[in-house]
């Protein structure tokens, strides 16, 4: 277990806050050279008012910073050498990257007075030919000494020990010059402070994410993972969640904010549940949080056909580039749609949708078309399946309207065979009056749908179970159908047919059985209920249109 965050405090062990700064603990000098912002960067000492200043601030400043480096390259030395060290962190076991910004060392005292720096991988580079090469050739506005235990440092921090094991071997070399911003001066002191005394003096969120980034670059995973428990502390919204989501990923990062980025997945799933409700906010989401909400098994939508096309809407608004659009649905959001559950007419749209490519189209498809032939027990299994459980593609989510089975017959009559599954706990939150409905399915080019409903018998003295059949409205088309409703039941497990009828529907109408089963609720829904096989009801219906 982590000890920063053991329910015995040990930290008391480990304070070593009486040595910081104390030349009698201490042996050697770290200079703090504090060069100049990059263009628009506030220093944290103005302050960051909110979560979303910071992110615009913290945005600007990668970009920036991006340029810059593409210009060192540029100029580095062609017989430079890069040394790999593949030394692990001594307190957390951990090989990291550094993918966003780094640390400039510069050991001094060398014969060569040359500069040391560590790259994007966190390596050591070799002498640099241009002696006076900073990290952004910005002038230095102050220099800070502090005197630091090496011991201690290179206990906490994987960039100290590396320098102080491979950068620093002559032993007139006590002094280490590192250059950084202005606007991290206050978070590198603090995280300094943390590694002796594991504590820390900011309580703002901005300030904390601040130190995040600067343990991130030091290379210091304690402090990351303290921040982050910090961070998750402070109430959410949904600017912080999806600027937590933005944050850099590196191995060292990604273990240590692990648990910020999954409550920040979690604020947004939830905040975003009914998300019919909150379509035109979703749609300005960016792919971080779009990715979170749809991932979601509890998202309460009409249907996955509506989900599908909400993805392809939020994907044309923010690619309106074709191949750009293809790539994206192709790596990041076709994973997010449970296709299984989309009907066979959305299914076939997607076959000539031209934002997939052919290859992907046909590939979730199939899939789609293979899992609603497998009966309802198989289907179980392979949504509960341990190597489907990462992408969640065959689970279903709680729609409005429930995924039905269809099979379509064109002789010697047109007919369809429809399926439809409810849970035993879907059927129980039907009471005292509510109703659940089927997706929609065709018979002879009208719609169609299932309603389950708890309802009063006929005479109005108990409450009990009923199944309808509706067409959906669509002008004034009259239709001659004639139906059949049936149930599995115990001990056979087979299909019994309940109810015949026939009716001539009109738009909008609904015909069926108000007591389908003919016992009163409680009966229905009982535990040892013969109606329930494996706590799930399963109905059928079959349509025939009358010649």
């Amino acid at each position: 277990m982590d000890s920063d965050f053991s329910p015995v405090d040990h930290r008391s062990d480990y304070d070593f806050g009486f040595a910081f700064n104390d030349s009698n603990f201490s042996d050697r000098v770290l200079k703090i050279e504090i060069v100049a912002d990059l263009p628009d960067a506030k220093p944290v000492g103005d302050g960051c008012s909110s979560i979303t200043e910071w992110s615009r601030n913290r945005k600007r400043r990668r970009e920036d910073i991006n340029k810059d480096k593409a210009v060192e390259v540029v100029g580095q030395n062609k017989d430079e050498q890069v040394l790999n060290f593949n030394i692990p962190d001594t307190e957390n076991n951990v090989a990291c990257e550094n993918q966003d910004e780094e640390a400039v060392v510069i050991a001094e005292g060398s014969p060569t007075d040359s500069q040391l720096d560590f790259n994007r991988r966190g390596d050591a580079a070799g002498p640099s030919s241009d002696s006076s090469w900073s990290m952004d050739c910005s002038t230095v506005l102050r220099v800070k000494s502090i005197y630091i235990s090496s011991a201690i440092l290179a206990a906490k921090s994987l960039f100290f020990h590396k320098l102080f094991l491979n950068g620093i071997k002559e032993s007139e070399q006590r002094d280490v010059t590192v250059q950084i911003h202005a606007s991290e001066e206050e978070a590198l002191l603090d995280l300094l402070n943390f590694m002796y005394c594991n504590t820390l003096s900011a309580t703002q969120a901005t300030a904390l994410l601040d130190v995040l980034l600067v343990a991130d670059k030091f290379k210091v995973a304690s402090c990351m993972r303290y921040c982050s428990r910090l961070l998750r502390n402070i109430p959410m919204t949904c600017e912080s969640a999806l600027l937590f989501l933005d944050i850099p990923s590196n191995i060292l990062m990604a273990e240590a904010v692990q648990p910020l980025t999954d409550a920040a997945k979690h604020f947004l799933a939830v905040k975003y549940k009914e998300i019919s409700k909150f379509q035109e906010e979703v749609l300005k989401l960016p792919l971080a949080g779009i990715e979170a909400v749809l991932s979601s098994d509890d998202l309460q939508a009409a249907s996955e056909d509506t989900l599908y096309d909400l993805v392809l809407k939020w994907a044309r608004t923010h690619y309106p580039n074709l191949e750009e659009r293809k790539e994206v649905i192709a790596k990041r959001l076709v994973r997010l749609i449970r296709f299984p559950s989309m009907t066979c007419r959305k299914l076939k749209k997607v076959l000539n949708c031209n934002e997939f490519h052919p290859e992907l189209a046909s590939k979730v498809v199939l899939e789609a078309l293979f899992f609603k032939a497998e009966t309802s027990h198989r289907q179980r299994a392979i949504a509960a399946d341990e190597p489907n459980a990462a992408n969640r593609r065959f689970v279903e989510r709680v729609y409005k309207y429930r995924p039905v089975k269809v099979v379509e017959l064109e002789l010697p009559h047109q007919q369809c065979v429809v399926y439809l599954d409810l849970k035993r706990e879907e059927c129980a939150q039907l009471f005292p009056s509510g109703r659940v409905y089927s997706q929609a399915f065709h018979l002879g080019g009208q719609g169609f749908f299932l309603s389950a409903h708890c309802n009063m018998d006929q005479q109005g003295t108990y409450h009990c179970f009923g199944l309808f059949l509706g067409m959906q409205e669509k002008g004034s088309v009259s239709f001659g159908v004639d139906y059949e409703f049936a149930a599995r039941s115990k001990p056979t497990e087979e299909y019994v047919s309940k109810y015949k009828g026939n009716y001539t529907f009109t738009g909008g109408k609904a015909v069926g059985y108000r007591n389908l089963f003919g016992v009163h609720w409680q009966a229905f829904i009982e535990d040892d209920s013969n109606n329930f096989i494996n706590g799930i009801l399963h109905l059928r219906a079959e349509l025939t249109i009358r010649q």
